[in-house]
């Protein structure tokens, strides 16, 4: 019965003629639960596989742990059901979202941005879907022209352009490189509002803030607002609710891999599945989808001069330093756990919002194949995901309004993390001008008492 519901709930919001084509969730809710015993995450378990549930954390169910903290999203036909179940094995739980719809609908924008739009004056503090992005990058080059250039990185499955910004101040000296990559998931919209919030404020702000100013003339930032472009389109005309990118398997009756499952870091060995209708689908295998090798070609060609690889994602209030797929720490966890420590606290310092700084496998669950692992397993010393508002009250549907104190935030952390870059990793720049400035002074001081004398 459960079976039956769960699978006609799922087809008929794709009937043409019946339902919109585009994906409803009106009256579903997510349920926050803890289970408290091991009889407790079996039936958990049983109620997810046998009704096809939609698991928002943990991702998959062996993680459902007693204990930890469960989101799940329940189809309107079955809340009452699985709610009586809930009850009847003394699971207790609370709502966290009533309605996903109408959370969701209150993530889109209330009037369309326009092109003349995106050229007067873009709003940074409601979402865009991927044409004005698009137009956007365009635009914020013509504006910066001094500063920025847009490069093509590759195509992704369905064949459209990707592209980051460099912003660059020319120098004659050799810089380090901050990489940043936001939507490697297409619903975590938040992700890539921060990305274009961060451009915004390094190019608005560069000529009057002398921290800014000095991090350009010796540090190349190079964004990518959107890594998964095909899903996140995807999550604003289809399924606001999409994880994958858009490649199809088993003779196109599934779709998608997910991204950041599909980097060759431990690929396929935890946190993952290796069935395509999942949304932890690693891929078949390593660097699989077009969007990922774009990427890993791109960091392998310029790994020497990356200092720090930041991804962004949300949810869930988190640093992550590698590794996700074991207890063993990096070689630099110290530095690692340092650095991300003094972001969150100055990101805390803002509006008190509270994040964690750990690895995966000791603050959230195991994975493989992160992007964020990669790059450090090639020899890139600082790298961390970002998981960004909230703990679960929205979930993957922040609404618009909660897009600037997030980035504000934000944007202390990320600007804590490029401080330490600046002062501990230029070829011969903060830390050894520091020093020249230094034996300048006591070659000057020498020279006076010598005069004196």
């Amino acid at each position: 019965m459960w079976l039956s519901l769960g699978i006609v709930f799922s087809l008929g919001m794709l009937i043409p003629g019946k339902l919109s084509l585009k994906l409803q969730y009106d009256r579903d809710q997510v349920l926050h639960i803890v289970p408290e015993t091991f009889q407790q995450v079996q039936h958990l378990q049983l109620l997810h596989s046998t009704l096809l549930l939609d698991l928002w954390k943990p991702l998959m169910p062996e993680d459902i742990t007693a204990g930890e903290d469960l989101h799940i999203r329940v189809p309107a036909p079955l809340v009452q059901e699985v709610k009586d179940s809930l009850d009847q094995h003394m699971i207790s739980y609370r709502v966290l979202i009533p309605d996903v719809q109408e959370l969701a609908d209150l993530s889109m924008p209330r009037e369309r941005s326009s092109h003349k739009q995106v050229r007067e004056g873009y709003v940074y503090t409601q979402y865009h879907p991927m044409e004005e992005i698009y137009e956007w990058m365009t635009q914020i080059q013509e504006n910066y022209s001094e500063l920025v250039t847009q490069n093509f990185l590759g195509m992704t499955f369905e064949n459209r352009p990707m592209y980051y910004l460099q912003i660059s101040q020319p120098s004659n000296k050799p810089k380090k490189i901050i990489w940043m990559d936001c939507g490697i998931h297409a619903r975590e919209w938040i992700s890539p509002a921060f990305c274009q919030w961060f451009v915004k404020e390094i190019l608005q702000n560069y000529k009057s803030d002398p921290k800014i100013r000095r991090f350009l003339q010796h540090l190349d930032l190079y964004v990518l607002p959107v890594l998964n472009i095909d899903g996140y389109i995807y999550s604003w005309k289809t399924d606001r609710l999409w994880r994958k990118n858009r490649s199809p398997y088993m003779n196109g009756t599934c779709y998608g891999t997910d991204l950041n499952r599909n980097f060759n870091s431990s690929w396929g060995s935890i946190g993952v599945s290796f069935d395509c209708s999942s949304n932890v689908f690693c891929g078949s295998e390593p660097e699989s989808e077009p969007e990922t090798r774009a990427v890993a070609e791109f960091i392998r060609r310029k790994k020497s001069d990356i200092a720090c690889f930041l991804t962004i994602h949300s949810y869930g209030q988190l640093i992550l330093s590698p590794y996700g797929s074991t207890t063993k720490p990096p070689s630099n966890n110290e530095e690692l756990m340092q650095v991300g420590k003094k972001a969150a606290a100055a990101l805390t310092g803002k509006y008190g919002t509270s994040y964690k700084v750990g690895p995966p496998s000791l603050i959230l669950y195991n994975n493989s194949g992160s992007s964020r692992d990669w790059a450090h397993m090639i020899g890139i010393p600082l790298s961390y995901t970002f998981e960004l508002r909230d703990n679960g009250t929205y979930g993957f549907l922040l609404p618009a309004d909660q897009i600037q104190p997030t980035c504000e935030e934000t944007m202390l952390a990320v600007t804590t993390i490029m401080d330490y870059v600046y002062q501990e990793y230029l070829p011969g720049g903060a830390v050894v001008l520091t020093c020249s400035s230094l034996a300048l002074s006591l070659c000057l001081s020498i020279v006076l008492t010598w005069t004196v004398y």
